[in-house]
């Protein structure tokens, strides 16, 4: 049996599945198989009503990576919330930079608050590299502009989730410190919350510790 005919008899499975639990099993096997096949069937399981299989689901996609990216942006569903939620969640764990705008308007705007988060941290780990090196620049400042917006949330956690984004991105572009150690300093003067005051300060420990390791000085030792 060839492979294309094995992903061909596993895709079936999961769209004939009747059950919730053989629904899983179908969506875990058809993910082990690791087939760019699958991607559409593994998307439109987002839609199904069923939190097991969705979670599988993203972590083929995830697996798959580059691949799966335009298929989930061309899929996005404006009418299922659910299905644009893991999709958005997955896109966000490949951290390909095409979804950017996308991650940006989630973490800004999406009412979840678990998608939010996803979607921030996601837009610190966006693989920079994948674009064009004059493109880098603007892409940068569009997740810096999301972030620090992001970072002023009412909510504890989704500021929590802006500060690891903005920490990673920080570590991979190094003319956008200064703006965001400034905002560092700026949430520590006004920040209420102790578990984010304490992401803040760890988040300025990194960075001087990696620029003293760039400038070959002394690392001071976390507290």
């Amino acid at each position: 049996m060839t492979d294309s005919v094995r992903t061909q008899e596993l895709i079936q499975a999961v769209e004939q599945a009747d059950s919730a639990e053989r629904l899983v099993e179908s969506v875990r096997a058809l993910v082990a198989c690791h087939s760019i096949a699958a991607i559409p069937t593994l998307i439109a399981v987002f839609g199904y009503n069923n939190p097991g299989a969705a979670m599988v689901a993203i972590e083929g996609l995830i697996r798959l990576g580059e691949p799966a990216v335009l298929p989930l942006l061309e899929q996005l569903d404006d009418y299922n919330y659910g299905a644009r939620a893991y999709s958005i969640r997955a896109l966000a764990a490949i951290a390909d930079p095409r979804a950017l705008e996308v991650l940006a308007t989630a973490a800004a705007t999406d009412f979840a608050p678990s998608v939010r988060r996803a979607a921030a941290k996601g837009l610190g780990t966006l693989h920079w590299q994948q674009l064009a090196q004059e493109q880098v620049r603007e892409a940068q400042a569009t997740a810096l502009q999301a972030l620090l917006q992001v970072s002023q949330d009412p909510d504890w956690a989704i500021r929590y989730a802006a500060v690891v984004g903005l920490q990673t991105l920080a570590s991979g572009a190094n003319d956008l410190r200064a703006p965001i150690q400034n905002r560092f300093e700026q949430m520590l003067s006004s920040e209420a919350d102790a578990a984010v005051r304490a992401r803040v300060l760890r988040a300025k420990q990194l960075l001087e510790d990696s620029n003293a390791i760039a400038l070959n000085t002394p690392v001071k030792p976390m507290a």
